[in-house]
C-alpha cells in the first residue's frame, strides 16, 4: 500500500462516505475535502468536515499508519497545527496535538470496497516489467484512451514550449536565432543532435545573417566549426571551404574549441552530418527571415516545399570529402521534413502563439493528425498491448505517456490507470 493510493481515494471520495465515521465512534460528514498539497506539510489543505456534529475548517493529513505521524516527527512541527483529521489506513495508535487534545482519526480501510482493493494491487503488484498496466489496458475503452492521449500531447508540447522559452531568453529574443538553434538539433538526429547544437550555440546568429547570401561562405563556416576542414584533402571545393572558414574565424572571431565531435558511425549515409550541414546552409542560403515564413505557413504543403532544399552541387556525388559516391540529388525528404514538424515547427509555432495571446491548438491538432506516427521502440510495443498510433500526435503522446506516467508509477495521475482502478466499483 502507497500513500499515493490513499491520497487518490480521499481526493476523489472513493470509499463509503455515507457511514464514516472516527476510530472513536464519532460520525463524520465531508463537505470539502480540501486542496491536494504537493509540497511540504498536510497533505490537504482547507477541508471543512462536520465531526459529531461539529463544523471544523482546517487541514487533512494522510499516512499508512497512524504511528507515522510521530515517525515524521509532525508532532513538533508547527506546520501541522491545524490538522482537523488524520486519515490512515492502519489505526495503530493515538495522535495528540501540542495542547494534548487528540486528533480524530479514520481508518479508511474500513469503508474501502475490496473491489478497489484488488484493483489496486492488480496495477501495482504486477510482475510485468515493461508497464503496469500491460495485463489490462486492453479493458480501457479507446474513447477514454484517446482523450487522454490528445491531453498527453498537448502537456508534451507545453514541455517543449518551456524549453524553447529557455533559449529565447538566452538568445536575447531574437527568434530567428531560436528557430536555427532548433532546426541545428533537429538536423543532427537523435546521434548528432548534441553535436549540431554546440555548433549553433558557437557563434552568434548574426553571423549566419550576414553570410547568407554566399552558400559556400555559409558551409564554410558550418564545416569549419565542426572541425571538418582540418585535413589534406587535395579537393577544389575543400581548399575553398578552408580558404573561407580562415577568413571567417578572423573577421568575427569564432572558435570551434566547444563543438562536439560529429559521428558517422552507424548512419545511413543520407543523415552524414556532412550531407545535413549543406542542406541546413542551403535552407538558410535560399530563405532569409525564415522563421516570418515558417510562422506564416499553415499547411504541410507550404512547409514542405519551404523545407525542401538540396545540398550543394559538390554533395551529389560524396557523402564525405574524400570519397566519391554515385550520383544522386540529395534533398531533404518529407519523411525528413515529418520530424522537423513534430520536433521543432510546431513546438515553436505553439510558443510563439501563446506569446502573442493567440490559440492554435485546433491548427495543431489538424496538422499532427495528418502525419504519419513515428516508428520507436514505445510506439511499437504499445502497439502490441492494441494501442496503436494512428498519426504523430498520438506517437508523441505515447512517448509522454511512457517516459512521464509509465517508467514513473504515476498511474494514479493517467486517465488509464484511473479507469482500471475504479472497475467494478460500487
Amino acid at each position: 500500500m502507497q500513500e499515493d493510493f490513499l491520497h487518490y481515494l480521499w481526493k476523489l471520495k472513493k470509499f463509503d462516505t455515507l457511514n464514516l465515521q472516527t476510530t472513536k465512534g464519532e460520525q463524520v460528514v465531508i463537505q470539502n475535502v480540501g486542496t491536494h498539497n504537493h509540497h511540504t506539510g498536510p497533505d490537504f489543505f482547507n477541508a471543512q468536515l462536520i465531526i459529531a456534529g461539529q463544523l471544523w475548517a482546517g487541514n487533512v493529513e494522510i499516512h499508512i499508519k497512524s504511528s507515522d505521524w510521530y515517525v515524521h516527527n509532525h508532532e513538533v512541527d508547527p506546520n501541522y497545527d491545524n490538522v482537523i483529521l488524520h486519515v490512515v489506513w492502519e489505526h495503530d495508535t493515538a495522535v495528540f496535538r501540542k495542547d494534548n487534545s487528540q486528533i480524530p482519526t479514520i481508518q479508511l480501510k474500513d469503508y474501502v470496497a475490496l473491489s478497489a482493493i484488488n484493483n489496486y494491487r492488480k496495477l501495482f503488484n504486477s510482475n510485468q516489467t515493461w508497464i503496469n498496466c500491460q495485463n489490462t489496458i486492453t479493458e480501457v475503452s479507446p474513447f477514454v484512451i484517446n482523450n487522454w492521449l490528445e491531453r498527453l500531447f498537448f502537456e508534451r508540447l507545453e514541455r517543449k514550449a518551456t524549453a524553447i522559452q529557455a533559449t529565447l531568453k538566452a538568445s536575447n529574443n531574437n527568434w530567428e536565432a531560436v528557430l536555427f538553434k532548433l532546426l541545428a538539433k533537429n538536423f543532427g538526429l537523435k546521434v548528432n543532435s548534441d553535436a549540431f547544437l554546440s555548433l549553433a550555440n558557437s557563434f552568434d546568429f548574426s553571423v549566419v545573417r550576414k553570410q547568407q547570401s554566399n552558400l559556400q561562405s555559409l558551409e564554410a563556416l558550418f564545416y569549419g566549426q565542426a572541425n571538418m576542414l582540418e585535413d589534406d584533402i587535395q579537393e577544389a571545393y575543400y581548399i575553398a571551404l578552408q580558404k573561407d572558414y580562415a577568413f571567417l574565424k578572423q573577421k568575427f572571431k569564432i572558435d570551434n574549441a566547444s563543438v562536439s565531435p560529429f559521428q558517422f558511425f552507424r548512419l545511413r549515409p543520407p543523415n552524414f552530418p556532412t550531407i545535413r550541414l549543406s542542406q541546413l546552409a542551403n535552407l538558410y542560403h535560399l530563405h532569409h527571415s525564415l522563421f516570418s515564413k515558417v510562422i506564416a505557413s499553415d499547411n504541410l504543403e507550404d512547409i514542405y516545399k519551404l523545407f525542401s532544399v538540396p545540398t550543394s552541387s559538390f554533395w551529389d556525388s560524396h557523402y564525405t570529402f574524400d570519397k566519391t559516391s554515385k550520383t544522386s540529388k540529395k534533398r531533404i525528404t518529407k519523411a525528413f521534413i515529418d520530424l522537423l514538424l513534430i520536433n521543432t515547427i510546431i513546438p515553436l509555432k505553439f510558443c510563439y502563439a501563446k506569446q502573442q495571446g493567440k490559440t492554435i491548438e485546433d491548427d495543431i491538432v489538424s496538422l499532427m493528425e495528418q502525419l504519419n506516427p513515428e516508428r520507436n521502440s514505445i510506439v511499437d510495443k504499445f502497439k502490441t498491448l492494441k494501442v496503436a498510433s494512428k498519426s504523430a500526435l498520438q506517437s508523441q503522446a505515447i512517448i509522454q505517456l511512457k517516459n512521464e506516467y509509465c517508467d514513473k508509477n504515476r498511474c494514479l495521475k493517467c486517465a488509464i490507470g484511473n479507469t482500471i482502478l475504479t472497475q467494478n466499483l460500487p
